[in-house]
């Protein structure tokens, strides 16, 4: 089946993929749920069953976590202890306390999204890079499995390689598939841990521009409608897009200034 998917050009997750059964009420809650979340990302769902509650559906807090972890979000905040997702996996330490980010590919990072449909919803993971905010590779999944990590983390070595792979302490992340890439190419495994809730905010604001610039407003109904409108967006977000932080110059520019082969989807 994965040579069919290759002669076909075409992404395992849009061949597997089934609707989630889903109930029509928990997504229309999920959808409001996303964009509280992408908007104020320090929420917990305290404040969350709160703010979506309304005098004739009121929510409550149970509710909303029950759909948090299906969504796999968490409000960042810095935790009274270190949070592991699987204790048989190695957590790696934080290695980028008090380091100034200097040039591309000094520090790559990597995060999951969850993306809402007309019917059902998609899980989107994203490499990027600190210094350009360029975007390495991705991949779309219907499930939070650790195989689309995988793929989307050989795209973005067969691309580059940084000197440190920053990522939080998600089991798709700590498992050893992973960290034994990563390792294997020399790069040092960096994770977010006890007082670092702000590490990924390069990526969460990546998340943002994506959701409200392209699928808020275009609101995709297939994987392949989401899939092809993905490659549209993130071509238009490295090779376009400028950003006031990078002087008001393009992703992509910034980052080939130190890299000649060409990137992207």
């Amino acid at each position: 089946m994965p040579q069919q998917c290759e002669v076909l050009e075409l992404a395992r997750s849009s061949l597997y993929y089934q609707p989630a059964q889903t109930d029509p009420d928990d997504l229309k809650l999920m959808e409001r749920l996303d964009r509280l979340h992408t908007d104020h990302p320090f929420y917990g769902s305290r404040k969350l069953a709160v703010a979506l509650s309304t005098p004739q559906t009121p929510v409550n807090r149970k509710r909303v976590q029950r759909l948090m972890r299906l969504m796999g979000l968490e409000a960042l905040y810095c935790r009274p202890q270190t949070t592991v997702s699987n204790r048989e996996h190695k957590v790696y330490p934080y290695l980028l306390r008090g380091v100034e980010i200097t040039r591309p590919n000094q520090v790559w990072s990597a995060d999951i999204t969850y993306v809402p449909m007309a019917s059902g919803f998609m899980y989107l993971a994203a490499t990027i890079d600190w210094f350009s905010r360029f975007v390495v590779s991705w991949k779309l999944s219907n499930t939070l499995d650790g195989w689309f990590c995988q793929e989307m983390l050989d795209e973005a070595l067969s691309r580059g390689r940084p000197e440190v792979f920053n990522t939080d302490q998600g089991v798709q992340f700590t498992a050893r598939a992973w960290t034994e890439r990563v390792e294997s190419e020399g790069v040092r495994v960096s994770m977010d841990g006890r007082g670092r809730c702000l590490d990924n905010v390069f990526v969460e604001r990546l998340w943002r521009s994506v959701k409200y610039e392209y699928v808020y407003p275009m609101s995709p109904e297939t994987v392949r409608e989401l899939e092809r409108g993905l490659c549209e967006y993130f071509g238009f977000y490295n090779d376009e897009r400028v950003h006031q932080s990078l002087e008001y110059r393009t992703p992509a520019q910034v980052h080939r200034l130190e890299n000649r082969r060409p990137l992207g989807k």
